[in-house]
């Protein structure tokens, strides 16, 4: 029998005998008897009974299966399947051991992906999943996505190690036997060393740990050429002389050797930095491997003791029996993509024209991204460079000591919380992270203190870099930007970050992690933003998202916690004389300026100044940021200083709050378009004249709360229930949001709780106003911007022109060999475009300001100036529909490259759809 089914085979029954000793150890959960369960049907008891499970939950489960019976309209899936939801669910909520998920999905015949979304189709009534529930289906599914992703990282990866492997069992036992002790010993590592085992980033350099031990203790004849010659000549187990000497200094434990040269090639085949993985091998990997006594023998460790071990772990987890996807078991089976459905997009010069870009997997696009940053942090120190030294010292007070100190300290905080947080043994990694951080921190500072040189003329920045909160902003922002290179920040849970959720246990550092870590209200935080991201032009799309995502979940909740500065700011603006609001409406039709900088926003409202410009005149930057008091004008009344950090927060946040509501309006009131502008209207009313709603809730929480009442007062049926399934389907939601909203201090309750009993008495007289016949003026519509961030790498259109667009020059680091399959096809080598004259028309045309000259490339088509020019794949014309006259060379290059970036686009689009649904 080959091994693959004789391993899970035995698998699957210690499973079944572990499940019974587990069951067995609960006093409150005896042999379930069809007695004591007449009530319920027969085949629900016999499901219960094969999984071991407490009365306590099968009453719970019965109780829930007979809820969702009565709510949904029709129940898709057979009733069993159904029933092994509400058992885990029941399970989930008790917090009782009976049984694994893996288990679950072989009772019921489902695989992960479908079992979760099953799970999450039984909250009909909004009140079916708890946030609790919600939580534990999140990691499942993310620590599933990272298994899959190494599984298949492996699968690869021993095929270029072994000379045989092979997916025939039967031909090569031997080197699947081999592979098999390997990814179960990767699995034991993995659960011991790591308390986050989604760390995708940690868990692949565990992996390159294990398969280094394997390959070096492997039979010479089962490697590849590559690891054969890789392999360190000094391999041999220490001698008996060598032990004694060792024995008799009574020195502290050696540390594993490791073969350097043999983890330097693997590093390389795997685009992996061989130092971080050096560092993960002498601390988590060495302390697994004397935590199984195998450290110094040179022989393979005990296939039997591997697994019953990993097994040990597997039940304490209840979660996904790993060993499976070595297996291929139908239970952790990727889901499958018709071949219809994947865009294929041509590549120039193939032969075989069906050929497919597939597209980056998850461990080379994290592995891209790293190298990426690490090079462009090649020539940052770690201690500040020659020009930024120079800055601090022509500071009035030289703040390069406190700097240091809190570096110093804040280093410490973040790698402790950082081991708590990623394992015991991570302390040192954290510490990496942190160095990163610190170059990158005084790499943004210069650039920033540069652009301010420049456009203020001073050099004497003592005010700014004497201010701690701006270094520890900055700061927090060049670890966030890291800890997401790494995918250690992520926004799978909606940025709540088990806010509320009662977890015990450190092991999320999702945003806003490093806030408490360095001790920053989200306030200060959301203020260095926008310039870091100006001051790196280097900064992937990605992680510019990512900056952006924090920034609204500062706006939409983190920024309205109880103690945060924004309250009394929001005291002193309003109280104080200094205007009669944060921000005016009239500005909303105004586009949001980005002209303020990081001095603007921390040291403003303390510079003195009076407010003499009228709302709609333009400021200068160097208005903004003087430290000189501005003259009053002749006959106006003097005005208070007004904070720049508030009055762009509010500015952003109005247009945050619209474009959602419009998102929402569009899913649910489409039919009625002229109740969006009276539902925007209270909502911003809600937002300038009672903030202190805001207090500990959610930007979100009050824009259902406006739009059921306006509503209700127009006499539109729109049920909370009906509002609430829609904002599922937002991006960026949470069901916390409306499962969990603050009523009382301490009390929380439902959205619709929170609106009987806190929205509507605090706002009813307002909401009625808008039944009345004069109901009160609307509220201007805000401008919404695409992006507030332009994207470094992204095309910019040449101006003047249409069709023509430039990207900026890639770093030399980005050579074809380190490409993506994606990213080598926009480079074209070996490959002329022509003879020079196509250069020179094509210079003529973005210098030419008439857009006839652009016809006279299609040589003969009549200029149309009123007509927009796109080349179709066909070469048609959008302007009049006709066919080009000439047979020109450079019309077809520029339909071809027009025609590549368009399928390159719907793949992209395609493929994140793809991943947003998992």
């Amino acid at each position: 029998m080959p091994p693959k089914k004789r391993n899970s085979g035995t698998t699957q029954s210690k499973e079944a005998k572990s499940a019974e000793s587990v069951s067995a150890d609960k006093k409150e959960s005896p042999e379930l008897s069809f007695k004591k369960h007449r009530d319920k049907d027969a085949e629900f008891v016999t499901l219960c009974k094969s999984l071991h499970v407490t009365d306590l939950v099968c009453d719970r489960a019965w109780t829930l299966w007979k809820t969702v019976q009565e709510s949904m309209d029709e129940i898709a899936d057979s009733q069993k399947r159904v029933w092994g939801a509400c058992l885990f669910v029941s399970g989930t909520e008790v917090d009782v051991s009976c049984f694994t998920l893996t288990q679950v999905l072989k009772a019921v015949g489902l695989n992960v992906k479908q079992f979760v979304a099953l799970v999450r189709k039984l909250d009909v009534n909004l009140d079916t999943i708890s946030t609790k529930v919600n939580s534990a289906l999140t990691r499942l599914e993310k620590k599933y996505d990272v298994s899959l992703a190494l599984s298949q990282r492996f699968e690869k990866t021993c095929k270029k190690i072994f000379a045989l492997a092979s997916d025939d069992h039967v031909s090569f036992p031997r080197e699947r036997e081999t592979m098999r002790s390997c990814w179960t010993m990767f699995l034991l590592a993995k659960g011991r060393a790591l308390q986050m085992e989604d760390d995708l980033v940690i868990s692949f350099q565990l992996l390159l740990c294990t398969l280094e031990l394997f390959i070096k203790r492997c039979p010479p004849d089962l490697l590849q050429p590559l690891y054969k010659s890789a392999i360190s000549k000094v391999q041999s187990p220490p001698t008996r002389t060598s032990r004694r000497s060792q024995s008799k200094a009574k020195s502290k434990p050696v540390e594993p050797e490791v073969d350097l040269q043999l983890l330097k090639t693997l590093c390389n085949e795997n685009d992996c930095n061989a130092e971080e993985v050096k560092n993960v091998y002498q601390t988590s990997f060495s302390a697994f491997l004397d935590s199984l006594d195998i450290s110094r023998s040179p022989d393979f460790p005990q296939a039997k003791d591997l697994n019953q071990q990993y097994e040990e772990h597997y039940l304490k987890s209840r979660d996904i029996d790993g060993r499976l996807f070595f297996d291929g078991d139908e239970t952790v089976l990727a889901p499958k993509i018709e071949i219809s459905q994947v865009e294929r997009t041509p590549k120039k010069n193939l032969l075989d024209e069906d050929t497919l870009i597939p597209p980056q997997t998850p461990i080379r696009a994290a592995m891209t991204s790293i190298q990426q940053l690490r090079g462009d942090l090649t020539s940052s120190g770690d201690q500040p460079s020659t020009n930024l030294a120079t800055y601090f010292k022509n500071c009035t007070v030289d703040p390069t000591h406190a700097v240091l100190t809190r570096l110093e300290k804040l280093e410490l905080a973040f790698s402790q919380r950082f081991g708590q947080a990623v394992g015991p043994g991570c302390i040192g990694l954290g510490c990496q992270r942190f160095k990163l951080g610190v170059r990158l921190y005084y790499k943004i500072m210069e650039a920033m203190l540069k652009s301010e040189e420049k456009r203020l003329s001073v050099q004497n920045f003592s005010k700014l870099l004497n201010d701690s909160t701006f270094h520890t902003s900055l700061l927090a922002c060049a670890l966030e930007v890291v800890m997401a290179t790494y995918g250690e920040s992520s926004f799978k849970t909606g940025g709540y970050n088990h806010d509320g959720a009662g977890d015990p246990v450190e092991t999320d550092l999702c945003f806003p992690w490093i806030l408490d870590v360095v001790g920053l209200p989200a306030f200060d935080f959301y203020k260095v933003i926008e310039s870091f991201i100006k001051a790196e032009p280097t900064l992937s799309k990605d992680i510019v998202k990512h900056l952006e995502t924090c920034e609204n979940l500062i706006m939409e909740r983190i920024a309205w916690r109880m103690d945060s500065p924004l309250f009394e700011l929001l005291r002193q603006e309003l109280g104080g004389g200094a205007a009669d609001q944060v921000e005016t409406p009239a500005s909303f039709s105004q586009p949001l300026q980005h002209n303020h900088t990081a001095a603007d926003l921390y040291l403003s409202p303390m510079r003195p100044g009076l407010r003499v410009l009228p709302p709609e005149s333009p400021t200068t930057p160097s208005s903004q940021v003087s430290s000189q008091p501005l003259t009053q004008a002749a006959g106006q009344t003097p005005r208070l200083p007004k904070s720049n950090s508030l009055s762009l927060f509010y500015k952003k946040l109005y247009r945050l709050a619209y474009s959602r509501l419009q998102i929402l309006c569009s899913y649910l009131l489409s039919s009625h378009p002229e109740l969006e502008p009276i539902i925007w209207t209270l909502f911003q009313h809600t937002l300038q004249h009672e903030h202190e709603l805001m207090r500990d809730r959610h930007l979100d929480q009050l824009m259902m709360s406006a739009m059921y009442a306006i509503c209700k007062v127009k006499s539109v049926d729109l049920r909370f229930k009906t509002i609430v399934t829609a904002y599922k389907n937002m991006p960026n939601t949470n069901q916390e949001t409306f499962k969990h909203v603050l009523i009382t201090e301490g009390h929380y309750d439902s959205i619709i709780v929170f609106y009987n009993q806190v929205f509507m008495q605090k706002l009813k007289t307002n909401i009625l106003q808008y039944a009345s016949t004069r109901p009160p003026t609307l509220s201007p519509i805000p401008q919404i911007p695409r992006s507030p961030y332009k994207f470094p790498n992204s095309p910019l259109r040449v101006p003047g022109s249409n069709n023509v667009y430039i990207s900026p020059l890639k770093s030399s680091r980005m050579s074809p060999g380190i490409m993506t399959p994606r990213s080598r096809m926009l480079v074209s080598i070996g490959e002329s475009f022509g003879l020079s004259n196509r250069f020179q028309k094509i210079n003529q045309m973005v210098n030419s300001g008439d857009r006839s000259f652009k016809r006279t490339l299609d040589l003969g088509s009549a200029p149309k100036p009123l007509k927009r020019l796109r080349f179709d794949v066909d070469g048609q014309d959008e302007g009049d529909g006709s066919k080009s006259g000439g047979d020109s060379t450079l019309i077809q290059k520029l339909a071809e490259m027009s025609s590549t970036r368009s399928r390159m686009q719907e793949q992209k689009m395609k493929e994140d759809a793809e991943s947003k649904k998992e």
